[in-house]
């Protein structure tokens, strides 16, 4: 009778899942009706415009940059915002990231060679839009993190740009001059050192700390006649990642370009605009592809059968001896050193060790971490084990049917989450030659990955195991930063990422443990979806 109702219960869950992804889906392809979208390069870059379908006449351009580790997919909803509301919208790839064929020059210690990389592509790209068929020759540009700090300066050096929008606004430079009509956006729950960027730019050049910080959010200074209008704006419950696809932010974003292109001629016959506030449908399809593991684990775990259920099989006297009552959860003592022990050793053993061998931009520190953090949790579990204090593993060989079900999954984690976030969020397509960087940085993730996963999914393991260690391993990388803040600063922008992928894998690991009988499964999965993604999204440099 079980049996029966889990498979009504599976089905009823998968019809809930098709139909939330097939919303989100819908809803994300439609943001791109009404509007030609053409890819092409300027050079060497990969550029993307998006143009209202069937426009005639002059309109003007937005340059939209992407920031660190980003790529031009992440600012899609601007750039259909924008098109949408009669804008022609350009987005690219800077060097080094998505699918750019030319890597960043040396290390983020040669700040002058990335900068003059960096700004030579937002150059390009502005003038490539100048000359694009329908532009009228004005140009607002919009970036994001590190690139609002590149479109700062661009339109510093270049007053001919109309607006420009800075969202999650960091600036680097020696002269604190706003330039023309400058909007800058964050996120209400980010940093305020980072909204103090912000602050100080739109308070003016002359403004005290005391100035900048009575900067009043949502009020505009100065005037678009002259280009001195100015404004600072925040994202109601917004991150770094999620500002981007808050509503507060494009429609601020287009109100301040229609302003400064002088309203009519901007938005032609718009009258109510069209907001591109994606992040509930981008959430709801991977929520929706998630939802899928746990029926479909129903079903793969049918062709498994032959092997012990899941606990049993995967640590069966573990399992057998806390069940009859003569073994307890681990001893808190033990617990405790064994996950805060690497947590906290990692970072302090690694300030001792290079970490410039791979030519990606602190890919390599994260290959080391994950690495040296898995080999120290592995360590201290074994320890345990060899004491006593932790009832051995008995894990049974896999049959065929676990072996091919274990399979399924890893496909289904793997590529249903992979092409859609390729399409709608950032790129995943791993171009010039960074397939061998995927298999390399799964030395350190699957380290990383089997440690974890064997500890956590432990029978001994306390309660709410699984997210403790995930939230220390998260607290380690904060760590690393704090002791190296000027080389792993950007580290901090990735964190919202890795945690929602925490969280994605760590309920898809726990469907393959259903399905399988094993951890294993869960674990490669969690780790290829890591190396996949560091070695495809982090900047490419040359050696």
């Amino acid at each position: 009778m079980r049996g029966h109702m889990a498979i009504v219960g599976g089905m009823l869950l998968a019809l809930c899942a098709l139909m939330l992804a097939g919303q989100s889906l819908r809803t994300l392809e439609s943001a791109s009706q009404g509007i030609e979208v053409s890819r092409g390069h300027a050079d060497a870059i990969p550029v993307t415009v998006f143009r209202p379908a069937g426009s005639t006449g002059p309109r003007p351009v937005v340059v939209i940059a992407h920031g660190f580790a980003g790529s031009q997919q992440l600012m899609q909803a601007f750039a259909t915002t924008a098109a949408r509301n009669g804008l022609i919208a350009v987005t690219f790839d800077f060097p080094g990231h998505g699918r750019h064929p030319q890597p960043l020059p040396g290390s983020l210690q040669a700040h002058d060679a990335l900068l003059a990389s960096l700004l030579g592509a937002v150059d390009r790209v502005v003038a490539f839009a100048r000359t694009l068929p329908g532009a009228d020759g004005r140009v607002a540009l919009l970036g994001h993190s590190m690139a609002s700090d590149l479109v700062v300066r661009q339109a510093q050096a270049d007053p001919s740009i109309a607006a420009t929008i800075g969202v999650s606004l960091v600036y680097g430079g020696a002269r604190m001059v706003p330039p023309r009509n400058l909007l800058s956006i964050y996120g209400s729950i980010e940093p305020a050192m980072v909204q103090s960027f912000g602050r100080r730019l739109v308070a003016g050049p002359d403004a005290t700390d005391e100035a900048a910080a009575g900067v009043v959010p949502g009020q505009t200074y100065g005037r678009f006649e002259d280009g001195s209008a100015r404004r600072f704006v925040l994202a109601p419950g917004a991150e770094h990642i999620g500002v981007l696809y808050h509503a507060t932010s494009q429609r601020e974003a287009l109100d301040w370009m229609r302003q400064a292109f002088d309203g009519a001629a901007a938005s032609g016959t718009v009258e109510v605009p069209y907001i591109d506030a994606r992040g509930p449908a981008i959430a709801g399809l991977l929520a929706g592809v998630v939802l899928l593991a746990w029926p479909l684990s129903l079903l793969l775990g049918s062709v498994s059968r032959g092997d012990t259920p899941a606990r049993r099989g995967m640590y069966g006297r573990a399992a057998a001896a806390i069940d009859a009552g003569s073994t307890r959860t681990l001893a808190r003592r033990d617990w405790l050193w064994l996950t805060l022990g690497p947590a906290l050793a990692t970072p302090l053993l690694l300030r001792l060790v290079p970490s410039h061998f791979l030519p990606i931009l602190l890919g390599d520190y994260l290959l080391l971490h994950f690495g040296l953090y898995g080999l120290l949790t592995a360590g201290g579990t074994l320890w345990l084990l060899r004491s006593g204090r932790l009832e051995p593993l008995t894990v049974r060989p896999p049959s065929l049917g676990t072996l091919l079900a274990a399979l399924a999954m890893i496909g289904w984690a793997t590529l249903a989450i992979g092409i859609p976030v390729d399409r709608y969020v950032f790129n995943l397509w791993p171009a010039d030659g960074r397939g061998p960087l995927i298999l390399t940085l799964l030395a350190g993730t699957l380290a990383w990955a089997f440690a974890d996963e064997a500890l956590a999914r432990h029978p001994q393991a306390p309660r709410l195991a699984y997210p403790i260690t995930k939230a220390l391993f998260i607290g380690s990388l904060v760590l690393a930063v704090a002791l190296d803040l000027s080389r792993l600063f950007f580290l901090v922008i990735i964190i919202p990422a890795i945690l929602v992928m925490f969280i994605v894998y760590g309920l898809i690991s726990r469907c393959c443990l259903r399905a399988t009988g094993s951890p294993w499964p869960g674990a490669i999965a969690s780790a290829l979806a890591f190396a996949w993604g560091i070695a495809v999204t982090f900047p490419a440099i040359s050696r």
